[in-house]
């Protein structure tokens, strides 16, 4: 294991909330098949101080249904745990090796919808068994933000999907992270984006839509066989569509310059009311597929936080 700087194997678990009441804590499992046709994503995020848990979970894939299940209303875990149970849901995440190895289990009835955006509206479908049964393991190293409490970890992901009566075995790529801290979803938008080339190149950076932090850039480049190396600048740049989903894209993560292709789209829609009037933010979060300026191709997810 290469140095993981302030990280220590307990931050691998929960930690004792602020007082903030946005003070939120969660955890992220990408996954994509390495052909970037099939993917899809879990959060789990804690609000101690609302007294609730979101639970994310879905598949997306070319020539396939959304297929989400979106829960803001969770009973938290017990502490020391990452179980989660509600109506037609159960989820559990589990740190098998602390920035080594985590299995995640899903089992639900998720929202099946042709159109993603119907997300963003009165979010009606197909009820659909959905389950997954996945382990992330490390590829390389561990990235702490060097800025705040916050690290990513790149990794090879494999396991089994269930939808509907469909099995789907899965030999891919993934990114997970944990954060935690104050998370105001709705004042402040960002683009977020992971990926793998095909050389064995991976890479992540998120560029924070805030006046004043042009020159903030997290994230790092990490060369085939190696451990992740701090970037010195990152860019974003996209043109929307419909419903705001970016239609095209580009982002600059240290000496790559990638051009962004979204593939299919899980996006969720965020409402708060702290009792002044609701606020919202939409989320378009798009399994991408990705090409470097030298020709190199890759595969991964990118995210787009739209308060307003």
């Amino acid at each position: 294991m290469h140095d993981l700087g302030w990280l220590t194997a307990a931050d691998e678990r929960a930690h004792p909330p602020g007082e903030e009441r946005l003070w939120s804590e969660s955890w992220y499992f990408d996954f994509t098949d390495r052909a970037g046709a099939l993917g899809g994503y879990v959060r789990l995020g804690l609000y101690p101080n609302l007294g609730v848990a979101w639970y994310w979970a879905c598949l997306v894939g070319e020539g396939r249904p959304l297929v989400t299940v979106l829960d803001h209303d969770v009973r938290p875990p017990k502490d020391g745990s990452l179980e989660i149970r509600a109506d037609g849901l159960w989820a559990d995440h589990t740190v098998e090796t602390a920035f080594e190895h985590v299995s995640l289990g899903c089992e639900a009835f998720a929202v099946g919808v042709d159109d993603p955006a119907e997300v963003y509206g009165d979010l009606r479908g197909d009820r659909v068994p959905f389950g997954l049964d996945l382990e992330w393991e490390t590829d390389g190293g561990v990235y702490p933000w060097r800025e705040t409490t916050r690290y990513e970890v790149p990794c090879t992901v494999h396991g089994e999907i269930l939808v509907g009566h469909e099995v789907i075995d899965l030999d891919g790529i993934g990114q997970r992270d944990h954060s935690w801290g104050v998370r105001d979803w709705w004042s402040l938008g960002w683009v977020w984006t992971a990926g793998g080339l095909d050389d064995g190149t991976r890479f992540h950076t998120a560029r924070i839509r805030l006046p004043g932090l042009e020159a903030f850039a997290p994230g790092y480049v990490q060369p085939p066989g190696g451990v992740p190396e701090q970037i010195d600048v990152c860019r974003a740049e996209e043109e929307l569509g419909e419903h705001g989903f970016p239609t095209t894209a580009s982002v600059t993560c240290g000496a790559l310059d990638l051009a962004v292709e979204p593939v299919a789209f899980s996006p969720v829609h965020l409402v708060d009311d702290d009792g002044s009037g609701p606020r919202h933010a939409r989320f378009p979060r798009a399994l991408c597929r990705f090409e470097a300026a030298d020709g190199r191709r890759g595969v991964g997810w990118t995210e787009w936080n739209q308060p307003g």
